[in-house]
């Protein structure tokens, strides 16, 4: 006899503890004395099941057959009530037949149901009691220990996969557990996720014990059990860190648009509001930025670009350059390419460094940029300006000017006159000399 008074102590621990509703557990002791009842007492290809009551910790076993007739059945010639080892098919049965072959511990004619029920159904299941039994093998036993064990797995499985399932695209945050060939395995109470180095921020490092939030962007539900992965780098995490943060990103009043990201170095978001009363970037950044430097402060100080976002490609694309300033803009619509002008001195900044600045507005767009530097008109201007120097505009020239041009001829002229009489009278000296 169960001690019910301790059996419903663990009920309720586990309810507690790991979230497996009483029911569950129930259902596995169930099928555990089955498995049980069907290893020492059973036939082979009986379908047991078992009825246990938790009140007084009595069990009622039943053997359950199938209603079925020749549509769903065929029945062999050596059928007569014991099944054969290994049973011919008919050599006159078509390839398309989906029949099986008749099971008497399984089946049961309907002209034999009938004689039970009435109106009894193909498909239905007739009940057959039978013999209570309370004593089994150690295999047994063993056996019903397998079965609560894995029924108990499967039911924790159930319920993470009902708890996370619909929490994809939320922020989740947990324990760093474990280390393990770069991929962070993390404790969220009842399930372990894992943090795939390839979904890292580059440079982050986490020690076991620390506190970690990510997002998680895949529930999978395999063989092992559940699966859940969690992503740091994933673009929408700065979304989701976003709705954390400022109100607005999270009631929808102010939508992000498009995101593209370079984990561990920049991202630029587009955002936008259809409430004229509101400034989505306002919203994002913050009373003297808190916000956007708070998300920051979780990216491991990642910049933060934060542009308005328009239907209008040629402003969207100018504001996704920025902090370049764009002078002018052509858009081919057939193979979305955006041809950009900016002045020389803003060519650098409208690339980026590596080309990061032009790469991250390209994805945000999703347009093809291409740039190239030209001179502004006022550069022009300075240009002509300095080559002109000098040059009045009556027609005249610069008295400075040709001040300056009269003093250096005279200078050369004192200088050829002095060299020509140092050279004559070293002529003298040499005649004389030689006299």
């Amino acid at each position: 006899m169960l001690d019910l008074k301790a059996l419903n102590t663990i009920l309720a621990q586990l309810e507690d503890e790991r979230n497996i509703p009483k029911e569950k557990i129930i259902e596995a002791i169930e099928q555990a004395l089955a498995a049980a009842y069907k290893k020492d007492y059973g036939k082979r290809g009986q379908i047991v099941r078992a009825q246990f009551n938790l009140n007084d910790g009595t069990t009622t076993f039943e053997q359950v057959k199938t209603v079925v007739d020749e549509s769903l059945v065929y029945v062999m010639p050596e059928d007569s009530g014991e099944e054969l080892e290994k049973p011919e098919e008919p050599e006159e049965r078509a390839e398309d037949d989906e029949r099986t072959r008749f099971n008497p511990e399984q089946h049961i004619m309907i002209e034999d149901a009938r004689r039970m029920k009435n109106d009894v159904s193909l498909g239905e299941e007739i009940i057959f009691p039978l013999e209570v039994k309370d004593d089994f093998g150690r295999i047994a036993a063993q056996t019903a220990k397998q079965v609560i064990i894995q029924r108990i797995r499967e039911a924790e499985r159930d319920v993470v996969v009902q708890e996370f399932s619909g929490r994809e695209g939320e922020i989740i945050s947990g324990i760093v557990q474990r280390v393990d060939r770069g991929n962070i395995y993390i404790d969220i109470n009842r399930a372990i996720a894992v943090l795939p180095r390839e979904e890292q921020i580059p440079g982050e490092i986490f020690r076991v014990g620390s506190r970690i939030r990510a997002y998680l962007y895949q529930v999978e539900e395999g063989a092992r059990g559940i699966s859940l992965k969690l992503s740091r780098s994933h673009p929408r995490f700065v979304e989701a860190l976003f709705s954390l943060e400022s109100p607005e990103v999270a009631s929808g009043t102010v939508e992000i648009k498009a995101i593209a990201r370079e984990a561990g170095s920049r991202t630029k978001i587009a955002v936008f509001t259809n409430d004229d009363n509101i400034d989505p970037i306002g919203a994002c950044v913050g009373q003297k930025g808190i916000r956007v430097v708070t998300v920051m402060g979780e990216l491991g100080n990642e910049k933060i670009d934060i542009i308005p976002w328009s239907e209008n490609a040629s402003e969207f694309i100018s504001s996704a350059l920025s902090p370049a300033r764009v002078i002018d803009i052509q858009l081919n619509e057939e193979d979305r390419t955006a041809h950009i002008e900016v002045a020389e001195d803003q060519l650098s900044l409208a690339i980026g460094k590596g080309g990061q600045n032009v790469r991250l507005a390209a994805k945000l767009t999703e347009w093809r940029i291409d740039i190239k530097g030209t001179e502004t008109p006022a550069e022009s201007a300075d240009t002509e300006e300095t080559l002109e120097e000098g040059i009045v505009d009556d027609g005249t020239t610069d008295e400075s000017v040709v001040d300056t041009t009269e003093e250096s001829e005279e200078i050369i002229e004192e200088v050829a006159e002095t060299e020509a009489e140092e050279k004559i009278e070293e002529s003298d000296s040499d005649t004389e000399e030689t006299n």
